[in-house]
């Protein structure tokens, strides 16, 4: 998949036009991928690229510098999973005043039409855009017209009666609800990262962890997790992990901590992804070492029992 973020003039790929989606796509949750199923299809009749247009940071981020919501995906999972969908070309130019204020003829204009040659654009039934969100589908139509491009509205996807959303994945991860996180994305919440090194604290516990940065800014979710890690052989791996600032050792950035049952290797600079499967409990802060100790054993011990079952 090329990565394209920030073009002088048309690619070359984009010559003879492409299929494109516009979004933030946080998460890539079921409605996501019914509308990149769509772009592929459409791209595939028209003999055209399928492009992904979105933004570094989202605009939310933008626009809320202190009170930004929490990411389900940073850029490189976002990159991967986009490329494991099948896109051909990511657009991900950088937000900023001058793409913030754009009015909608000029985003359409100059991004659509000049930039990525858009021959046909597929967006969800809540799609706005430009300065202020001041954009709106039929917006796109009228400009379809006039630029020489087609516009397909994709409706939302529901969930026992819920439009699946990036929002209301971070409300059921923030509540511990997996299950439903999981039903709206399709597959279980995962997060990626390298296996970097950490106090070693787990290991003179009796609890050796791999230890993982968020990287960024505020996390979706917190607590101690059964879970399951990829990326270390040809099956997924059982084991259990810690979210958060571990209060008891008086720390302040979050971070995942994972450890995996029966397993020794050195899996150092390890680039590994974590399934979270069930939540177990949130984090606390103990009296002392020897009762996060005994906890430790019981966490890992529901969370054994719990992935075996599943």
């Amino acid at each position: 998949m090329l990565l394209i973020r920030r073009p002088n003039k048309t690619p070359e790929v984009l010559r003879d036009g492409c299929v494109a989606t516009i979004g933030v796509y946080d998460g890539l949750h079921a409605g996501h991928r019914l509308i990149l199923g769509r772009v592929l299809d459409a791209a595939r009749d028209r003999g055209l690229p399928a492009l992904m247009f979105s933004f570094e940071p989202t605009p939310r981020e933008y626009f809320s510098v202190t009170t930004p919501p929490a990411r389900l995906m940073r850029f490189r999972e976002k990159y991967g999973a986009l490329q494991a969908a099948g896109i051909d070309v990511f657009y991900c130019p950088r937000f900023e005043r001058a793409l913030s204020s754009l009015e909608p003829d000029a985003f359409v204009g100059q991004l659509l039409t000049q930039t990525l040659n858009v021959k046909h654009l597929v967006v969800g039934d809540d799609f706005r855009f430009a300065r202020n969100r001041a954009g709106t589908i039929n917006d796109l139509i009228l400009a379809g017209e006039r630029y020489d491009f087609s516009v397909e509205e994709v409706g939302s996807v529901e969930l026992d009666g819920e439009r699946v959303s990036s929002t209301g994945i971070r409300s059921a991860l923030l509540a511990g609800d997996m299950d439903k996180a999981r039903r709206m994305l399709g597959s279980p919440y995962r997060m990626s990262g390298r296996v970097v090194p950490g106090q070693r604290l787990g290991h003179t516990l009796g609890f050796p962890t791999a230890n993982l940065k968020l990287n960024r800014k505020l996390s979706p979710l917190a607590g101690i997790f059964a879970v399951r890690v990829l990326g270390l052989g040809d099956r997924p791996l059982d084991a259990v992990a810690s979210l958060g600032t571990r209060p008891t050792v008086a720390g302040v950035e979050p971070i995942l901590e994972v450890h995996i049952f029966d397993f020794s290797a050195d899996i150092y600079g390890k680039y590994i992804d974590v399934e979270f499967v069930s939540k177990l409990r949130d984090e606390e802060k103990f009296p002392d070492l020897d009762s996060m100790r005994e906890q430790m054993h019981v966490d890992a011990a529901q969370a054994r029992q719990i992935l075996a079952c599943v």
